[in-house]
């Protein structure tokens, strides 16, 4: 019964990172965007883990974040290794190309991918800072993206809240710290927890840049292959049969 409480709430916090994510964006605005190349590419590499995994039993003892093993690698490699289940990993796998996608339309590409990194020395560093006892509050148990997927689109959350004057939609963005740390202090939740380390540095960053980020560009400047077209090429073979 515990674990099915955990997997609900978790979802739902995930179902508000979404949500919150795709109010920022615009829902509207996605088929005029621009393909998220660097997020295909981000899950592109998740899909390799996976088939890395699949094909080399040996795997997880090799690139799991382990600490009674060594090898400097394991801290980024782990992100990779799926280890939730058929179940898990596929939400895994989709909550990371749609959050990273949401995220690389708001953020552009390059700063997409730093925030993503943060996901996954933050939470280390800052157990480390700490000296967290009884377990990092890392997530990923020394595997899995759910951890950096959760820090990165409380991101999109802080933006959503100092961005928007719409007050629906601030209570959206603030909704994804407030129910990630009941998570954790409820559950010793970690996906809350570092929800709310995205949370805050997602804030940092756009009260830092606002006046450079330009998450609208993709409006303005349309590019040459947007998702849009690519969606009509796909569907335009189905309309002649």
């Amino acid at each position: 019964m515990d674990a099915v409480l955990f997997n609900l709430t978790t979802g739902a916090l995930m179902v508000l990172i979404f949500l919150g994510g795709r109010t920022v964006v615009g829902v509207e605005t996605v088929t005029r965007r621009r393909i998220p190349w660097f997020a295909v590419g981000l899950t592109v590499v998740a899909v390799a883990g996976i088939v890395t995994q699949l094909c080399w039993s040996g795997a997880m003892d090799f690139f799991d974040s382990d600490p009674a093993k060594s090898g400097w690698w394991r801290i980024v490699t782990s992100v990779f290794m799926q280890n939730g289940g058929l179940l898990g990993d596929a939400f895994n796998l989709v909550t990371l190309a749609v959050i990273a996608a949401l995220a690389e339309w708001f953020w552009r590409g390059p700063l997409m991918l730093a925030l993503f990194a943060g996901g996954i020395f933050l939470p280390q560093l800052v157990d480390t800072l700490f000296g967290a006892t009884g377990g990092s509050t890392d997530p990923r148990n020394f595997a899995g993206s759910s951890g950096a997927t959760y820090f990165l689109g409380a991101t999109l959350a802080a933006a959503l809240l100092l961005r928007s004057r719409v007050v629906k939609e601030r209570l959206l963005g603030a909704s994804v710290p407030v129910l990630g740390l009941a998570l954790w202090f409820a559950q010793e939740n970690g996906h809350g927890l570092v929800a709310a380390y995205g949370f805050v540095l997602g804030a940092v960053v756009w009260l830092a840049g606002r006046r450079v980020l330009d998450p609208e560009r993709d409006l303005t400047r349309a590019p040459r292959r947007t998702v849009g077209s690519v969606t009509a090429i796909v569907r335009k073979p189905r309309a002649g049969v």
